[in-house]
């Protein structure tokens, strides 16, 4: 679909009639490394799975986007869609993105995985990095090969000169105080072995939304969610009320 002058791949499957879940990637990922959660929530819900700009199949953007422009696109892509208050699930720099939405837009309810928000809390090099040390992960011994065959981008230096520019858009925007605006009831996800954004952030984020939890996986990673992916889809699941058609 053609948004704000350029292509955005996406994929919809799922229950037809289900509530809809759109899922939003990390830094340097595509649609396939959220599909494992959102397979299992597939028989319920209307699943959509977005490339973000710069990523996997769709294309860059035609300037650096701020994380506001990707939030922009986002919504305009999801009405031609005619979806007007989905749920959103967002893993880092994807949940950066829902996060900013949720505050400006509706959302039925919103998951965000190991997503920063403040300026300078995400190491986002060392997110790109983190599938180095993916085989040393508890339970992603089998992922790992699936993770190296679908993670679009390698790190900053092999950026295109505009998505280096996006990168630093994004680690340098803060969220806090739109955070506070955000209504709809929140889950925070979070490993307590993260890395890449530490678990103290998760608290930090529940204290600035109205109606938000954490829930913490101990022994997980920035990939908690894969990691844990089961636990993760029924929390999901139990947070939508389980589907409405």
């Amino acid at each position: 679909m053609e948004i704000k002058g350029i292509n955005i791949n996406y994929t919809i499957y799922g229950n037809e009639l289900g509530e809809p879940i759109v899922f939003l990637h990390g830094w340097g990922q595509n649609i396939e490394m959220m599909k494992p959660l959102a397979d299992l929530l597939s028989q319920d819900y209307k699943i959509i799975i977005i490339d973000l700009p710069g990523h996997g199949k769709s294309d860059e953007p035609l300037y650096p986007w701020t994380v506001p422009d990707y939030q922009d696109a986002i919504k305009e892509l999801v009405e031609n869609l005619n979806i007007f208050k989905p749920s959103l699930v967002g893993h880092s720099f994807g949940g950066k993105i829902s996060l900013l939405y949720a505050s400006n837009y509706e959302v039925n309810k919103l998951v965000v995985l190991g997503s920063p928000f403040k300026a300078n809390d995400s190491k986002i090099s060392r997110k790109m990095k983190i599938l180095k040390g993916l085989k040393k992960v508890p339970g992603l011994k089998n992922f790992e090969e699936f993770a190296k065959k679908r993670i679009g981008s390698t790190d900053y230096k092999n950026a295109s000169p505009i998505m280096r520019q996006v990168l630093v858009n994004t680690v340098n925007f803060d969220i806090s105080k739109d955070v506070k605006k955000i209504k709809c009831p929140t889950l925070i996800i979070w490993g307590d072995l993260d890395e890449a954004v530490p678990l103290e952030h998760a608290y930090d984020l529940e204290k600035l939304i109205p109606d938000a939890g954490v829930v913490v996986l101990n022994g997980a990673t920035h990939y908690a969610y894969l990691e844990r992916v089961s636990n993760v889809a029924n929390m999901i699941r139990s947070l939508l009320g389980g589907n409405k058609k």
